[in-house]
């Protein structure tokens, strides 16, 4: 059996930000923890510039592109606004999200084959700039299908419903796992690169890092609050030696 590639771990560092703007200072400064999630062995830093500017601000991307050197994953909604902010940048991946303004967290997968045109269009200067496009979706082969046709080279699949149904003990988790499974099957028979993120914990993170078609988790709020309790690199060294572990065992099975 071939081994399966090394699984990328990317922190998201949005709830740093979070921190700092309860305040309304400089502190904690999202740069800082970047810096210290790639000392700990990060693959990549995902921040999302939500048009609310409720954490992430636009100087932050500045100082991230200017001081980190492991790429960056910008993720954003599909407005003119944060396409011209991408084109400026152009860091190594811009991810597309869903996002209403009365949301707390981004609440679901993007709706590629209900807006196949417009995305296509939007997508297409950021391939022309070098950027790797990603759009962030659930497991259904019709969405898997409509982010292929228009070229994105990675789909990230939303993990949000099976952590909660984990966390709340609920039967239904496994078919959910199920369908991310499938989903991850499908996507990677249509020649995108699949990563997966939302709600990830040390537990679920083992468990998704067995399918080998997952090539990179994307995980934020979990890492931050368990900084609290461990430090930000430890925190982060554990979950990547979690990963590790499970991935690694694909090959014992």
């Amino acid at each position: 059996m071939k081994p399966p590639e090394r699984l990328r771990l990317g922190i998201n560092i949005d709830h740093v930000a979070t921190i700092r703007n309860a305040r309304g200072g400089a502190l904690p400064d999202p740069l800082r923890a970047a810096l210290l999630a790639e000392a700990a062995g990060a693959d990549g830093i995902t921040a999302h510039l939500r048009e609310d500017r409720r954490h992430i601000r636009d100087p932050d991307i500045e100082a991230l592109m200017a001081g980190i050197s492991i790429p960056l994953n910008f993720e954003c909604a599909a407005t003119l606004e944060m396409q011209t902010i991408a084109l400026r940048h152009r860091p190594h991946a811009i991810c597309l999200v869903p996002e209403k303004r009365e949301e707390r967290t981004t609440e679901g997968g993007l709706d590629v084959a209900g807006d196949e045109n417009r995305l296509a269009d939007y997508i297409a200067p950021l391939r022309d700039a070098g950027c790797r496009v990603s759009l962030f979706i659930g497991h259904e082969a019709a969405q898997i299908d409509a982010a292929a046709r228009i070229g994105a080279a990675v789909v990230e699949l939303h993990t949000g419903r099976y952590c909660d149904l984990m966390a709340a003990g609920d039967p239904a988790a496994a078919a959910e796992l199920a369908a991310l499974r499938t989903g991850a099957v499908h996507a990677h028979a249509l020649g995108m690169e699949i990563h997966m993120g939302h709600g990830l914990n040390f537990e679920t993170a083992a468990v998704v890092s067995t399918f080998p078609q997952v090539m990179e988790l994307n995980i934020g709020h979990f890492l931050i609050g368990e900084s609290v309790f461990r430090g930000l690199g430890p925190a982060i060294e554990e979950m990547r030696r979690r990963m590790d572990m499970a991935r690694d065992g694909i090959q014992q099975t």
